[in-house]
């Protein structure tokens, strides 16, 4: 969940460190800070609760000026001890200073250790113990990398650390165990980072850290050892982002910029993929044989990935005739799942390394199931670990609340579903060109007709923006989409959101609606809308308000909604991708309207890397 960068070289690494936390806030920001050698060699923490702005406010009023050539940064977002100036990091003592993303989960019996051995504590957080068993072995051998082999051999759980020791005064120790970390490499000296985008504006050069590998990292010079204390190789990558799609771009936030980029990035993840009008993943093994040999799926994710997920498994099911169980990667392992040999497990991750999913990959692996990853971030974990990934294409996304790597996961998952059913003998060729037709020139321009009624939605955000409680509903991949238009709208203005399939109203939550209650009804489906029709009339016999969402070729009868928002036409299948613009739209204005943090909503972050 945390940011960690860490930089050593020629040029002052007091902006360098910061600028990076502000690429990585999304990661976590409950606290912030530094730790710095100055220019006499010696190692100087300021640290603070709550924002990157109030360190940095911080540092302007120190007495003296505070800059040096090494130094590590961290953002926060608190697992172990609240979020305070104490608990921030960097965590140490005048020999070794660290920061830290992940969990120790032995940390009592160490501490119990550390104790014996004469050490107090002032925080709450489990990084102060590994920062002090470092510490420890730092005394007894005299040497750093001996003293991060030890330690690590002890450490139980997650961790991406940067370590810097006193009378080391140019180099940085960095190592990962399923928590991100990349080391980058500039012409003016070298970085650690948890993501690219906290270092884009000095390099694109990168190689990443793998499980159980300690980095040695000067301003000349990088140094990978093995858990053995061997050299290793590691191969030298470009990212292709560059520093413009990781910043705004003149937009107010992140989130709406991102969303403006859905049509691109759909385009940028189907194109490559269409081979002669049919789906094509360039994928050796998994072959039209191999795919129809599958008899079950699961679909593994958290979060908005799990909610592409049911979408994905409407279009399979529907398209292919294969029976889809999507799974919440955090129970997934913990239910002994059944899995089949002629099983197929998706792994579905914007960041590929949410530790709940990754957790769930492996067990899989484990159990023999053919495994294929849909993730984002090109080298992560689930994607090296998964025996074949699918890429979406999204670039960075920084806002926390996802919205264009939702729209190519659904397009992946769609693509997904035609190549099955195709395989499956489902679908013939005809037909599956025609799909891929629809979503690769169709569904861009639909999603860009969407992004057309913004003011229509800010109308409707600003209408039902002061409401405590606010309903989805829907039937079908519509009850699906209201899961994810739900979550979109109570995870950053901070309203109570649920969602409900439209049919089991009746069946209890109806009586949640009140007089007054906002209720969203999606409504995109022919074979449903009758259907629909019948539930909307039940919460406005209950006083609901309601606001229409529906395929704008529909006939709408008079008085059925308070609101309508007509949905850009495409074939059923794909409906769900400009409904989800639209809903990501309200979900925007809404909260930028209650003076929300868009971009960083409260006790979030973008990437889940602890359990």
């Amino acid at each position: 969940m945390c940011g960690i960068i860490g930089y050593t070289g020629g040029a002052n690494a007091v902006p360098r460190l910061l600028e990076g936390l502000e690429s990585l806030e999304y990661r976590g920001y409950d606290s912030a800070g530094i730790a710095v050698f100055d220019t006499n060699n010696t190692l100087k923490v300021v640290k603070s609760k709550g924002r990157l702005a109030l360190l940095r406010d911080k540092l302007n009023h120190l007495a003296d000026k505070f800059e040096g050539h090494c130094g590590i940064g961290h953002t926060r977002w608190a697992t172990h001890g609240e979020p305070s100036d104490v608990n921030a990091h960097p965590h140490g003592t005048p020999r070794v200073y660290i920061v830290h993303n992940g969990i120790v989960e032995n940390y009592h019996e160490i501490k119990d250790f550390l104790l014996g051995k004469g050490y107090t504590f002032v925080s709450e957080t489990d990084t102060e113990i590994a920062a002090k068993l470092i510490d420890y072995y730092f005394v007894e051998t005299g040497d750093p990398t001996a003293a991060m082999q030890k330690a690590l051999s002890q450490l139980t759980g997650s961790y991406a650390l940067g370590v810097v020791f006193a009378g080391h005064p140019d180099t940085i120790y960095a190592a990962r165990k399923d928590s991100p970390l990349i080391l980058a490499l500039s012409d003016n000296g070298n970085f650690i980072a948890s993501d690219i985008p906290a270092v884009l504006r000095y390099t694109n050069r990168y190689c990443r850290i793998d499980e159980g590998e300690l980095a040695i990292v000067t301003p000349r010079a990088v140094t990978v050892l093995s858990r053995d204390g061997k050299p290793v190789e590691k191969k030298i990558e470009t990212a292709d982002w560059d520093v413009e799609a990781a910043e705004k771009g003149g937009y107010e936030h992140f989130m709406m910029k991102e969303i403006h980029e859905e049509p691109d990035a759909l385009i940028k993840t189907v194109r490559p993929r269409v081979k002669n009008g049919m789906p094509d993943f360039g994928i050796p093994e998994l072959t039209d044989e191999r795919l129809a040999s599958f008899e079950n799926i699961h679909v593994v994710a958290c979060g908005t990935a799990m909610h592409a997920g049911l979408i994905g498994k409407y279009a399979v099911e529907k398209l292919a005739r294969v029976p889809v169980n999507v799974e919440i990667a955090s129970e997934f392992r913990y239910k002994d799942p059944i899995l089949g040999k002629n099983d197929l497990v998706i792994i579905v991750s914007q960041s590929g390394e949410t530790a709940d999913t990754l957790a769930a990959l492996r067990l899989a692996k484990e159990r023999g199931v053919y495994t294929l990853a849909i993730v984002n971030v090109a080298g992560s974990s689930i994607a090296r670990e998964a025996d074949s990934v699918i890429y979406t294409w999204a670039g960075p996304e920084i806002a926390v609340a996802s919205t264009k790597a939702y729209t190519v996961q659904l397009a992946v998952m769609y693509l997904f579903a035609l190549r099955l059913a195709y395989a499956c003998g489902k679908l013939d060729e005809q037909k599956t060109k025609a799909y891929m037709a629809e979503l690769l020139d169709m569904a861009p321009k639909m999603i860009q007709k969407a992004l057309d009624s913004e003011k229509a939605c800010a109308a409707i955000a600003k209408k039902y923006k002061d409401n405590n409680d606010i309903f989805f509903i829907g039937r079908g991949a519509d009850y699906a989409l209201s899961m994810e238009s739900a979550l979109k709208l109570k995870e950053i203005s901070y309203i109570h959101c649920e969602a409900y399939a439209a049919g089991e109203l009746k069946h209890g939550t109806i009586s949640l609606i009140t007089d007054g209650t906002p209720v969203f009804a999606l409504a995109n489906y022919a074979g449903l809308y009758e259907k629909m029709l019948s539930n909307i009339k039940e919460v406005r016999a209950r006083g609901a308000r309601v606001i229409l969402l529906c395929d704008e070729n529909a006939v709408i009868p008079e008085n059925i909604a308070d609101d309508i928002l007509r949905v850009p036409t495409l074939d059923e299948l794909f409906m769900p991708i400009p409904t989800a613009t639209l809903s990501q739209l309200i979900a925007y204005y809404t909260a930028r309207m209650l003076d929300c943090d868009v971009d960083k909503p409260r006790n979030l972050a973008k990437s889940v890397t602890v359990e």
